[in-house]
């Protein structure tokens, strides 16, 4: 029998540049929860983390309900929930808020979990990145978090806007990769506002 020889990267095909993984020193300035029945939050002391999220977090729970971000499954699909924490940098929410004409967006009004500082760029940090918390936890990031028109609402909603339609529309446009991240539990503990986090970014393709 003939043994078949497969390439797994033909001549024809785009060349491949692969950057190293690298880690990068970060911390969290400030972090956040969220009562059980809405999504914005409120500033806390510390996060106490078990595998399904924060203990009593709106966004707690080993799975969730599919929606709009997954419209390869009937709407309310349960699935695993990725979605455990939102994660925001300072720098990238000021541009979101200029973008839009307003004075500031605070984290508590679109949700957020923390406010990691340190990290160029937070919002392209890639998938598979973990965050190792000095303290012991470790999260993982599942991605961007992609913005929509209900975090714009609660937006319209703090700042008085005469329009709040116009404004929660506005919001997912200007705040596109600059969102933040998603990420979930990997190891449980206990993150504190000011802790030191180590970021490892995983080795990564791009297609030229």
């Amino acid at each position: 029998m003939q043994e078949t020889k497969l390439d797994l990267f033909p001549m024809a095909e785009p060349a491949v540049d692969i950057v190293p993984g690298r880690k990068l020193a970060a911390k969290a300035t400030a972090l956040y929860a969220a009562p059980h029945d809405h999504f914005e939050t409120r500033a806390v002391e510390e996060l106490r983390l078990g595998f399904d999220g924060i203990a009593g977090d709106f966004h707690a729970g080993a799975t969730r309900r599919s929606g709009g971000r997954e419209p390869w499954y009937p709407r309310g699909t349960e699935m695993r929930n990725e979605r455990q924490l939102s994660l925001v940098a300072a720098d990238e929410v000021a541009i979101v808020a200029q973008r839009m004409g307003l004075a500031e967006i605070r984290p508590e009004w679109i949700g957020a979990n923390l406010v990691v500082e340190g990290v160029p760029h937070l919002s392209m940090l890639p998938a598979g990145s973990l965050m190792f918390f000095k303290g012991g936890v470790t999260l993982k990031v599942d991605g961007q978090n992609k913005p929509c028109r209900f975090a714009g609402l609660s937006i319209a909603e703090h700042v008085g806007a005469l329009d709040s339609d116009a404004t929660a529309l506005l919001f997912p446009k200007e705040a596109k990769r600059l969102r933040g991240l998603v990420a979930w539990v990997e190891k449980p503990g206990i993150i504190r506002a000011g802790e030191e986090i180590s970021v490892r970014v995983p080795e990564q393709w791009i297609y030229r």
